[in-house]
């Protein structure tokens, strides 16, 4: 919701603010490179600290900072907000794939990340349905005050509910052991930051990140004002098809870990699983190259939702991973360094695209065009670094995952 928020008001911005495509473009940039920040050392903290206090801390911080944009009122004062948001989510995903490794066993994990990570999604929706009323009746400023306030009553809850399975006192013996299914017990020590690059997942995971979640922001920010400049479409009007889109990206997250998981139960092996369902889902964002060309708004609001399912499906394999390539003292670490490399071509990408827009009179052809080639790309080079010698999985012996790949 934090992030949906400033691309659905896009438009309401640049007409009162008076911003130009380059202006927007610069506080995504600061953004993303903040959280980028945020992901290499909030994966650190959630290995050093725990995913508990870890993730309570980054909470805290973002709800702090997305209230904080409803008092700006300049491009300086909306990129310290934005910056502030990105350092802080940066800390979201090492700790929610961490939470995933702790709760979950091998062959269930992406299906669970997928459906975390199907939340992003089912705010998206909610944001497009409430925020026309919201600002109608109160005003831009305090959709972002309430979307602060919400991350907040968010915190009470996780701090009431999560802890790790071992404390979890409502936890039976027996759900333990099913987590706990094909797992050594031993422990290993922490790695040194610079040896995770040793691993192969390491840089599969972070090439991955770079080539794909730039697109994901990119649909993010620039997909309200691309409906709002090819078809005229006013906040109001929004609502159907930004809902169509981000319901369609919900299914295709838990599909593509569904996916993976199923060909894991067949007797595949788990990492030529996570490529073949990253390939599956790559495939459904090819068509997005298509929609400068759309006549109307429909069949563009549909090729653009099929493309967020193969991200959101992609990504779901993508997290994984980690946890099936990386120490579980690790996996946090891994995720933040590969959050970090997409968050500084994430920042890149956002100057540029303003850049490109302000350049071509709006033209989003190019964009679109690029962002249907990422996927397929970043599955093949993926399969690449991941060839040969098999990366040990997660839950194989400790001793074993700590030799370099």
């Amino acid at each position: 919701m934090d992030r949906q928020i400033f691309g659905l008001l896009k438009p309401v911005l640049d007409g009162e603010l008076g911003w130009s495509e380059t202006d927007y473009g610069d506080i995504v940039a600061v953004f993303s490179l903040l959280y980028a920040c945020g992901y290499l050392f909030g994966g650190r903290l959630m290995d050093w600290i725990g995913v508990r206090r870890g993730l309570t801390i980054a909470v805290a911080g973002w709800s702090i900072s997305a209230a904080l944009h409803g008092l700006m009122a300049s491009v300086i004062g909306f990129k310290i907000a934005r910056g502030a948001l990105g350092l802080s989510e940066g800390g979201n995903f090492p700790a929610s794939i961490k939470a995933v490794r702790e709760w979950f066993p091998p062959r269930e994990r992406a299906l669970a990340t997928g459906l975390f990570n199907a939340g992003s999604n089912v705010g998206a929706i909610v944001t497009p349905i409430s925020l026309p009323f919201i600002v109608a009746a109160f005003g831009w400023r305090v959709a972002f005050l309430i979307a602060g306030a919400l991350g907040l009553l968010w915190l009470a809850a996780w701090l009431r509910f999560y802890e790790r399975p071992e404390r979890q006192k409502r936890l039976s013996a027996e759900e333990l052991a099913y987590i706990r299914a094909g797992e050594t017990p031993a422990t290993v020590a922490r790695p040194r930051w610079i040896a995770l690059f040793r691993y192969r997942g390491t840089w599969a995971y972070a090439l991955g990140m770079l080539l794909t979640s730039p697109v994901w922001w990119f649909y993010l920010n620039w997909v309200p004002g691309f409906l709002h400049q090819r078809f005229g479409i006013d906040m109001m009007a929004s609502i159907a098809p930004l809902v169509t889109i981000y319901l369609i990206a919900d299914i295709g997250s838990i599909a593509g870990g569904w996916i993976s998981s199923r060909l894991i139960g067949g007797g595949m092996p788990v990492l030529r699983a996570r490529i073949v369902a990253m390939l599956c889902m790559a495939s459904c964002t090819v068509p997005v190259a298509l929609v400068s060309g759309a006549a109307s708004m429909w069949p563009a609001v549909l090729l653009i939702a099929l493309a967020a399912a193969g991200h959101q499906g992609l990504s779901a394999n993508l997290y994984t991973i980690v946890s099936d390539t990386v120490p579980a003292t690790a996996v946090s670490s891994v995720i933040g360094i590969g959050g970090f490399a997409a968050g500084v071509m994430g920042m890149f990408v956002a100057m540029a695209i303003g850049r490109i827009l302000d350049a071509t009179g709006g033209n989003y052809m190019l964009l679109f065009i690029g962002a249907a080639t990422a996927y397929p790309l970043a599955v093949l080079l993926m399969a690449l670094i991941l060839r040969g010698p098999r990366p040990p999985a997660a839950h194989s012996n400790p001793t074993m995952m700590m030799e370099p790949q």
